[in-house]
């Protein structure tokens, strides 16, 4: 819940669980941008000239033995250097915090177009390796752009920040009753309390619109006048957060699985339950046509009568999975976010990965012993257990200090009460408190789209962690952008993750060119 191929999945799916009428002809294309010296339009706000100014000391990526992205980085010719940037832009003169960025360079320097910074979603993903994996999806464009990877603020190696907390990332189920929730409630309470207690003076500076600013700074350090982005779910807010604020510095964007920014706040998932009612049916579908491979059920109805029966054994007794040394003990809170975060990929690899996972759990439901594969363990550790404090640490602070919550612990108990009925699996999840209740409001406004922006916004119809509204309410609200739908899949992030020609080959068209489509364009499944 991490890359096109896993980074980007795993980021965003662990993010957002965390915890979505045009001119004809082809547009105009932006110039293309070299590696210059920032020009007079994008000079730094007074007192920032020294971050915008520095040189970046670039080094081997590999930190040591056991650092396979940087291992890998390395291996692809990628460098790797720290940014200083301010904690708190309006005291620029005050604490500095560095940020964490990889370069790989064009090898067609020839045709090269400029700078591409991919962020992975989360929010919180570390995003340092981004371009290992997104390069071969672009094909021969790859070759034309530095492709640049970035741990935003407070994430991966850059300037770390960690409450201490006692899980990783990710929405809990309440449960199917009041008990359910005020534990929940209790939970909420006491991340907001260790969070304040652990790093109060950073954590109103840890928002979407500071790491825009970095953004801009990482801009200049590289020396571009102007940057391309590329968005994977929250990453899409991000995206839009920097062309909203930096109208003038980017080039090509594309923002995929978009998030509406008037619709974004902590609660993201609310009203997401419908997709993800309709992701659960298909995959049950497709497991049971498997049944003697996983053991399930044979129709769609017995493979969600067996889950049923998992999740309510769970509520009475936490469920053992693994052996020494990766023993979790998995409880009715934490077995349908399990499932709920693993929903968000409609490709066989990850449907197979979820039946899998699924099936272990109902044979631990019966007392029989299970084993784990590396994969899952790294997953159950990152979600459930310490490992995963810091990625917590830094989504929760981005997502309370970014917008207010509801104050209320009764206005999310009445929201599951009136969602169980047609949803008892999913809105006591979706609909769920979050340390955002208990947290400090935010000093800034949310960011409110006011200026257009000729972007290439990727969606698909059934996406169940940002439904497809999302994207076409950005979309209505950007009239010089393009919307390019990938139609009847139950798909979160496309571009390169679901293997689609379609997608790819249109994304990669618009950022070799500069041209967007015609007009909006509707991909088959």
């Amino acid at each position: 819940m991490i890359t096109p191929g896993t980074a980007v999945r795993r980021a965003s799916a662990v993010g957002l669980v965390l915890a979505a009428g045009l001119t004809t002809g082809l547009a105009a294309p932006p110039a293309a941008t070299a590696a210059t010296p920032a020009a007079a339009d994008a000079a730094p706000s007074a007192g920032l000239g020294r971050y915008y100014q520095q040189r970046p000391h670039w080094h081997r990526c590999a930190r040591d033995a056991d650092d396979g992205t940087g291992r890998a980085l390395d291996v692809a010719g990628a460098r790797c250097a720290d940014v200083t940037v301010p904690l708190d832009y309006g005291k620029p003169r005050g604490r500095t915090i560095t940020v964490a960025i990889s370069r790989l360079r064009a090898t067609d320097t020839r045709h090269r177009i400029g700078s591409l910074l991919i962020n992975p979603g989360g929010p919180g993903g570390p995003g340092l390796g981004t371009g290992l994996v997104v390069r071969p999806v672009m094909k021969e464009t790859g070759a034309r752009y530095d492709l640049i990877g970035m741990d935003p603020r407070f994430t991966g190696r850059s300037t770390p920040l960690d409450c201490g907390l006692s899980s990783g990332p990710g929405l809990l189920s309440a449960g199917p009753d009041r008990a359910g929730f005020d534990r929940q409630v209790a939970r909420a309470r006491s991340v907001a309390e260790q969070c304040r207690a652990t790093n109060s003076a950073v954590l109103p500076h840890v928002t979407t619109r500071n790491t825009a600013r970095d953004i801009d700074v990482v801009r200049s350090v590289l020396g571009e006048r102007k940057i391309s982005y590329l968005g994977f779910s929250y990453g899409t807010y991000l995206g839009t957060a920097y062309t909203q604020m930096f109208p003038k510095r980017y080039d090509r964007v594309v923002l995929d699985s978009a998030l509406d920014p008037d619709r974004y706040n902590p609660r993201l998932l609310k009203g997401a339950d419908a997709e993800n009612e309709k992701a659960y049916d298909d995959w049950a579908e497709w497991t049971a046509a498997r049944h003697d491979t996983y053991g399930l059920g044979r129709t769609r109805e017995e493979v969600r009568a067996t889950l049923d029966d998992v999740i309510a054994a769970s509520a009475r007794e936490p469920l053992t999975v693994g052996t020494d040394p990766d023993v979790f003990r998995l409880d009715g809170s934490q077995v349908p976010a399990l499932l709920f975060t693993e929903l968000a990929d409609e490709t066989d690899p990850a449907r197979a990965s979820l039946a899998e996972h699924m099936s272990l759990l109902a044979r631990a439901a019966e007392g029989r012993p299970t084993t784990l594969s590396p994969a899952f363990a790294d997953l159950l550790r990152s979600v459930f257990t310490p490992a995963g404090s810091s990625v917590a640490s830094a989504q929760t602070a981005i997502l309370c200090g970014d917008v207010a919550a509801p104050r209320d612990p009764e206005t999310y108990w009445r929201d599951i009460e009136r969602g169980r009925a047609a949803h008892p699996l999913f809105a006591p999840l979706t609909e769920s408190i979050t340390p955002c209740a208990f947290w400090e409001r935010p000093r800034e406004a949310p960011v409110r789209v006011r200026r257009d922006t000729r972007a290439l916004i990727v969606a698909s119809t059934g996406d169940p962690r940002v439904p497809y509204t999302n994207s076409v309410a950005l979309h209505d609200r950007l009239p010089g952008s393009r919307l390019l739908t990938l139609a009847g899949a139950n798909q979160h992030v496309n571009y390169g993750v679901y293997g689609n020609a379609c997608i790819d080959s249109t994304v990669n068209s618009y950022l070799a060119t500069g041209h967007l489509p015609a007009r909006d364009r509707t991909c088959a499944k």
